[in-house]
């Protein structure tokens, strides 16, 4: 069963920020790797579902033409809007993925902290929306604590083993961390064969 969603609105009911996105040196860290990660400078258009008080959010707005980030929890997406509302490129969206989606096409997808919560069933579908959703090219961004936790169905590392399994998708990088796992993935071509790599686009090899 994935993790309730009263999880949620307790976590968010007693802290405006429950796990410290801003403050603590851990997220910081991680988010910096995350986007030194990223194999592009700049996307045409991103989505980042689960995007919480939107700390993440403003970081990838500096990388993307467009961002759309949602929450499922309403004053997680009231401050993640207030927190990205000098931003145009960004809009935010109260979302609750799988089963709510936006019909665009991306270049990136960045799913942070979220599949852990997810059951096998609704793994797949949040997985099978995120390959839908991305252009041939497009990166994929996982990334996940790895530690066990009373409300998580899974671990990063799980995590990573699913994902890395999806046949349209071809790994470009992961980092082992001692507490969390990054992947950084790519849709395939429409012919199957694997998106250049950075380097490669640049003549170095």
């Amino acid at each position: 069963m994935s993790t309730p969603p009263g999880y949620f609105d307790t976590m968010y009911g007693t802290s405006a920020d429950p796990w410290d996105l801003a403050g603590r040196w851990y997220e910081q860290r991680k988010y910096a790797v995350t986007l030194a990660s990223l194999p592009r400078r700049r996307y045409r258009a991103g989505f980042e579902p689960g995007c919480s008080v939107g700390v993440l959010t403003r970081q990838l707005a500096d990388r993307c033409d467009r961002l759309i980030a949602a929450d499922r929890v309403p004053s997680a997406v009231d401050n993640a809007a207030a927190r990205t509302r000098d931003l145009p490129n960004v809009e935010v969206r109260l979302l609750t993925v799988p089963e709510q989606w936006p019909e665009d096409t991306f270049d990136l997808i960045v799913l942070s902290e979220l599949l852990y919560y997810f059951d096998d069933e609704q793994l797949r579908a949040t997985l099978d929306r995120a390959v839908t959703g991305l252009e041939p090219g497009g990166t994929l961004v996982t990334v996940h604590w790895n530690h066990p936790v009373p409300e998580h169905v899974r671990t990063g590392p799980e995590v990573a083993t699913a994902v890395a399994a999806i046949p349209e998708l071809c790994l470009l990088s992961e980092v082992r961390d001692t507490d969390f796992t990054l992947q950084i993935l790519m849709r395939r071509n429409d012919d199957g064969s694997a998106p250049r790599s950075p380097a490669q686009q640049e003549g170095l090899v």
